[in-house]
């Protein structure tokens, strides 16, 4: 018995600490979702004080639900990290599979392979927005500018010059706009992300059990056979746990979206969280509230879905 106290009371003062750390910040959250605060109010300037005796009980949940932008703002959050996940994962497999056999300078590819991972989330979206999808000085705007030259100069060739002459010249995609703002933020986000799952799945693969892949190679299974009843299987944990920490983290995008677009029309809860929190005290924290709820929704569904597929 003895034993057991003392390891238990070394852990103590850590465990404490960590549950001040989230329980203070979850309860003020709670608490202020409840009443009003408003930190700019003249005509009731009681609501700029967070205390007891402004209760509005559901109010600021109400507000909130009734919002056409919250549910935007859900959509959008979730068509963001479903889509990050689904390329990331994807990516990752493939990335893993095909690095973690041995050819010349593999040392030196798998540091390439993971550098992206630490670039701060701001310079990656100035980055890719400014120097690789703007329309008209990014590497888009040269390159479709490009191919617009070259069919312009196969226009007059003999030959194939009737065919070209029926292509219609392309234009760069503005990813600033309303509608494309989003797949933006997606394609940098998968391209900084995707390294720490090829990082995880590297690992796992070299506990692969080889002598397995030598009796089915000696069964006469083919590549995609090891790969599917394989590889796949041994992959899942890994998987799953990428998907969850994904998840929790994109959840949370807020730089990418500023930087993008100013949330115009590219809302995500976060952003939304960030609008309202410049006055409304209150319906900030509900709508907190109601992105721990989504997070923990889509990250158990996430993590069911994985393991039933990868597991069965």
């Amino acid at each position: 018995m003895a034993n057991r106290t003392i390891p238990r009371l070394l852990q103590t003062p850590a465990v404490l600490l960590l549950l001040v750390w989230m329980l203070v910040p979850l309860g003020m959250t709670l608490f202020f979702s409840f009443i009003r605060y408003v930190l700019n109010n003249l005509r009731r300037p009681e609501w700029t004080t967070p205390s007891i005796e402004n209760w509005r009980g559901f109010g600021n949940y109400k507000f909130v639900w009734n919002q056409d932008g919250f549910w935007f703002a859900i959509q959008n959050s979730l068509l963001i990290v479903c889509s990050i996940l689904f390329l990331t994962v994807i990516l990752g497999v493939l990335i893993a599979v095909l690095v973690n056999r041995s050819f010349p300078g593999r040392g030196i590819v798998r540091v390439l392979l993971i550098s992206p991972f630490f670039v701060m989330p701001a310079v990656n979206a100035v980055l890719w927005i400014n120097m690789i999808l703007d329309p008209v000085l990014g590497l888009q705007g040269l390159a479709v500018g490009g191919i617009n030259e070259v069919i312009a100069g196969l226009r007059n060739a003999p030959l194939v010059g009737g065919f070209f002459s029926l292509w219609p010249e392309f234009n760069p995609v503005s990813f600033r706009a309303t509608q494309t703002s989003a797949y933006a933020v997606i394609m940098m986000v998968t391209w900084q992300w995707t390294p720490f799952a090829v990082l995880i799945f590297m690992t796992s693969l070299q506990s692969e059990d080889q002598q397995q892949k030598e009796a089915a190679i000696l069964d006469g299974a083919g590549r995609w056979s090891q790969f599917r009843f394989l590889t796949l299987p041994h992959l899942a944990r890994p998987i799953a746990i990428v998907v969850m920490i994904q998840a929790i983290f994109h959840l949370s995008l807020y730089a990418e979206i500023e930087i993008v677009s100013r949330g115009n029309g590219n809302k995500n809860l976060p952003y939304l969280i960030g609008e309202l929190a410049n006055n409304n005290i209150g319906a900030a924290s509900a709508t907190g509230i109601f992105a721990v709820i989504l997070a923990n929704i889509v990250a158990i569904f996430l993590l069911r879905m994985v393991g039933k597929t990868l597991m069965e």
